[in-house]
């Protein structure tokens, strides 16, 4: 009986002492990151004996995996809120917006059209154009700095990857080692460290998690990929950049890089690298693509109507804007030598959409020319079909646009583009590049000129009535659309002379002239309007007309000749005036006959504006959601595999109270054991 009573007396004392071995460990771990309760359970007594402890930990595998998927989700909207605000904050300041510097060029034109002779009107129109590509340099140099940001943070972020990856491959075969043995339970450490790296893991990209063989976790991306695998193999992130170098993507390298890494869908990722790819793919790309085609968009209409008025040195108008030409991107797949070079085609600035472009040579002398969205992909239709169009190559020059390739592209829409390839090293097929136009010219957009006499705010034609006519018709002031197709020469003044246009007595008969053409009949049926354009040739090519309003009466002359000295004169500047109002902002890539695919500058920026705040407002929204969530998470993993400081001392006090009653016993027991001792002898 006394040894019976002995033996489970120091059952008890061993059994106590596990509980409060366990209990203490609990209790000092309190404040250490990633460990998780654990707790000993005894079998019952048999045959007066108290059976092995077993210390285990309290994790619930599916509460565990629930906080990893919403730390993944937080950590996304996080580090997206954190970027999209500062971006928000730049574009809301006054002195960052583009409608204050758009309205101020345009304002000075107004009233330049005051005073066309005055210098000083002239003078301040030239400074504010300054101005205006000097704010958008700025702004667009503040979006590049943050896509360095970006990239910079790209490089932390997936080498602080790589480095959990490897480390929870490290903790899973040292785990592989204790598996199923005694020592199993000694080593709750490690497996607590290999779940707070995973844990960690998921704050960077979501992740999921299977038990593999020997007590392994094997961890895949949400998106398929696996990252840590069996018998010790894994896989890590790398970033490159193809065809820009400075536009960083994540793959994922398999076999130790001897493969071709794989892909990621950066739309897919969550994380803080997930968040800041979509950061960059819907934020700053698409804020530095519409800042560069409305700086194209407003520096090629001021060119083309400033090109088509007289300056105040009597000279047709030239440039006043310098548009850029950038280099295309070689993908690292061609095989061929070549290079390619785009810009915007003079005139085609409303035809630019804000995306950036594919163009792969697709045959001798052929290129196709794909729009491309913020993420690189190419856009579809409706139906799912990738929108490009195939143009043909000018064998002479390798251009690729409408003017010099017309008819071989005549009604096609190159999206604006002039695409010169390198003639003398063509392409091999298949061969790609990508231009991005919009992104470089945002930061390269540049005056053509500072002198105030190269504003072109005079028409380079005048109309007069003679003054013996007798009948209530009259000429209007005309119209000039273009000095380059025949009616002007390169030094001032109409190549032909004036022209000059008689009414005969026949009715709508009229005879017309020029210096160098004899008199020719037309007809001109009211209301008389695009004389010229009815004249035929050589008059229609010329690149401008005018109308006859009223009832001539027979011998009326008619009049139009260059408007030599004409300095006070703001018909032109009229017309550069109302590119304000005019929608000459390419809205979607993808439209139809009948939509309104244009906005006006200030509609554009405002746009571009709103869509920031927008897409802001709904992240912090989002992230207010996913914080909520994640914050139940935790709390739900807490309860279950958190230290409880009130319930540890509770069980203290038990397993102490247990251990003093076991010691009791063992006394007693041992009392007795030497009172029988005692007695045999």
């Amino acid at each position: 009986m006394s040894f019976s009573l002995l033996n489970i007396a120091s059952a008890g004392v061993r059994s106590s002492s596990e509980l409060l071995q366990t209990t203490s460990k609990n209790i000092t771990n309190v404040n250490t990151e990633g460990y998780v309760r654990e707790r000993t359970e005894f079998t019952t007594m048999v045959d007066n004996q108290v059976g092995r402890g077993e210390t285990y930990r309290l994790l619930n595998e599916f509460a565990q995996s629930q906080l990893n998927r919403d730390t993944s989700n937080k950590s996304f909207f996080d580090q997206f809120v954190t970027e999209a605000n500062r971006v928000d904050t730049i574009f809301s300041e006054e002195s960052n917006n583009l409608s204050t510097g758009i309205n101020s060029l345009f304002n000075n034109v107004q009233e330049a059209l005051n005073q066309p002779s005055s210098s000083v009107a002239r003078s301040l129109v030239m400074t504010d154009a300054q101005s205006l590509v000097d704010q958008m340099d700025r702004l667009s140099g503040i979006v590049l700095e943050q896509q360095s940001i970006v990239n910079e943070q790209l490089e932390i972020f997936s080498e602080e990857a790589n480095s959990l990856i490897q480390n929870i491959n490290t903790l899973n075969q040292e785990i592989a080692v204790v598996n199923g043995t005694n020592n199993a339970s000694d080593a709750s450490s490690i497996y607590n460290q290999r779940d707070l790296a995973i844990r960690e893991l998921s704050e960077l990209v979501d992740i999921e998690t299977l038990d593999g063989p020997n007590g392994e976790k094997l961890v895949f991306m949400g998106t398929g990929e696996s990252l840590v695998m069996e018998n010790g193999t894994f896989n890590l992130f790398s970033l490159s950049g193809d065809p820009d170098p400075n536009f960083k993507e994540l793959t994922l390298d398999v076999n130790g890089g001897k493969a071709v890494p794989l892909e990621i869908d950066a739309s897919k990722l969550k994380g803080k690298i997930g968040g800041l790819l979509a950061f960059r793919d819907d934020m700053l790309v698409p804020a530095q693509n519409q800042i560069g085609q409305m700086g194209l968009a407003i520096a090629d209409a001021f060119n083309e109507q400033n090109k088509l008025g007289m300056d105040a040195n009597g000279e047709l108008g030239g440039d006043i804007f310098n548009i850029p030409t950038v280099g295309g991107y070689a993908y690292q797949a061609n095989t061929g030598g070549a290079s390619l070079t785009a810009t915007l085609e003079a005139g085609k600035g409303s035809e630019l959409p804000a995306s950036d472009f594919i163009v792969k040579y697709s045959d001798t002398n052929e290129v196709e020319i794909y729009p491309i969205d913020n993420k690189g992909e190419k856009i579809k239709d409706a139906s799912g079909n990738e929108i490009f169009t195939t143009a043909a190559v000018d064998t002479a020059t390798g251009k690729v646009n409408l003017k010099d390739n017309s008819p071989a592209n005549d009604g096609l829409d190159l999206f604006g583009l002039e695409i010169t390839l390198d003639i003398a090293k063509l392409p091999s097929v298949d061969d790609r590049f990508m231009v991005k136009l919009n992104s470089q010219a945002s930061t390269s957009l540049k005056l053509a000129t500072g002198r105030a006499e190269d504003l072109a705010l005079a028409s380079p034609i005048r109309t007069a009535n003679s003054i013996n006519n007798t009948g209530t018709a009259t000429i209007s002031a005309g119209e000039v659309t273009s000095v380059t197709s025949g009616g002007f020469s390169t030094a001032p003044g109409l190549t032909n002379g004036s022209i000059t246009l008689v009414k005969t007595g026949t009715a709508n008969e009229y005879q017309i002239s020029d210096e160098n053409n004899a008199a020719t009949t037309i007809i001109i049926p009211p209301p008389g309007n695009n004389v010229i354009s009815q004249a035929g040739t050589p008059y229609s090519d010329y690149g401008f007309d005018f109308d006859i309003e009223g009832t001539p009466a027979t011998g009326d002359t008619f009049t139009l000749e260059f408007n030599k000295g004409g300095f006070d004169d703001n018909r032109n500047g009229l017309k550069l005036a109302d590119l304000q109002n005019g929608e000459l902002v390419r809205k979607n890539v993808v439209t139809t006959s009948t939509a309104d695919n244009h906005d006006t500058f200030n509609q554009a920026y405002s746009g571009l504006v709103s869509d920031i705040g927008v897409v802001t407002g709904q992240a912090i929204t989002s992230a207010s959601a996913f914080d909520a969530l994640a914050q139940q998470s935790e709390a739900w993993y807490e309860s279950l595999s958190g230290v409880n400081l009130d319930e540890e001392a509770a069980n203290l006090l038990r397993f102490q109270q247990s251990y003093s009653a076991s010691a009791q016993v063992l006394a007693a027991a041992q009392e007795v054991f030497n009172t029988l001792l005692s007695a045999a002898r």
